[in-house]
């Protein structure tokens, strides 16, 4: 393989503050081992992002000690070194189980840029009573991820709850005319819930993202996107329900 087929954008993190990530689908064994050999001659870390299984286990043994691979969001970080994180930021919630690997990645993303965060999963609106419980914990977060396929209904029902950023993902999940998420798309695109963001379909990666743009331009401006009070985390400028919220709606 030539060398010329692999030009890595080493100085992506300086202009943006995310660092490039690699798209491991589509790539051959040769071109994951150029990319590793040359992150590792300069001594770079980097996320494999859509890694097989069986990919991985093709990587060269020289490459594996350096690995940190995680099957099912199939990410990987390379030449990576854990460091404190801050206090979680985002929630990242699934309707359904079978959202999780989707969610995976947005949350080993965040977690490769040192961003912790609040999973909670399979609070879909078929047992609204799952997610109404973990309201209260989920409102404490600036920035909540939501991944939804088949209806996608879980982030329209989010933004009516949530006063944060919402950063909604469509999932490929569902029966036939889910079609492959272009119908949970739709739904979120057709959302009444105003100001809602998504990304493309099944894109955990470009959600994470998203969320680490804003966190880092927070960060730039000096802004503080939670307040911690002891024990007990307050979001600033906390959010609580008008006082006719318990009210029996006027139809």
């Amino acid at each position: 393989m030539s060398q010329s087929e692999i030009k890595l954008d080493h100085h992506r993190a300086n202009r943006i503050g995310i660092e490039e990530a690699i798209y491991c689908a589509g790539k051959s064994d040769d071109q994951i081992g150029t990319i590793l050999g040359q992150l590792r001659a300069v001594h770079k870390s980097c996320l494999l992002t859509r890694l097989s299984p069986e990919s991985h286990a093709r990587i060269s043994a020289e490459f594996r000690p350096m690995l940190d691979y995680e099957p099912a969001s199939r990410t990987a970080f390379f030449n990576w070194r854990a460091r404190q994180t801050e206090p979680a930021q985002v929630a990242v919630l699934t309707a359904g189980s079978s959202d999780v690997p989707v969610a995976r990645e947005a949350i080993r993303t965040l977690a490769y840029a040192h961003v912790d965060s609040l999973a909670v999963f399979d609070v879909g609106v078929a047992g609204l009573w799952r997610l109404t419980e973990r309201m209260e914990e989920i409102r404490k977060y600036p920035v909540a991820i939501v991944a939804a396929g088949m209806d996608a209904a879980l982030p329209s029902v989010i933004g009516g709850l949530f006063p944060g950023l919402i950063i909604a993902i469509p999932t490929s999940v569902g029966y036939g005319v889910a079609a492959g998420g272009a119908t949970a798309l739709n739904a979120i695109l057709a959302s009444c819930a105003s100001g809602i963001t998504t990304v493309n379909i099944d894109n955990g990666y470009g959600a994470a993202c998203a969320a680490l743009r804003v966190l880092n331009m927070s960060r730039r401006t000096g802004g503080a996107a939670v307040a911690d009070e002891g024990d007990k985390r307050q979001p600033v400028a906390a959010w609580s329900a008008p006082s006719h919220a318990a009210k029996k709606p006027v139809c």
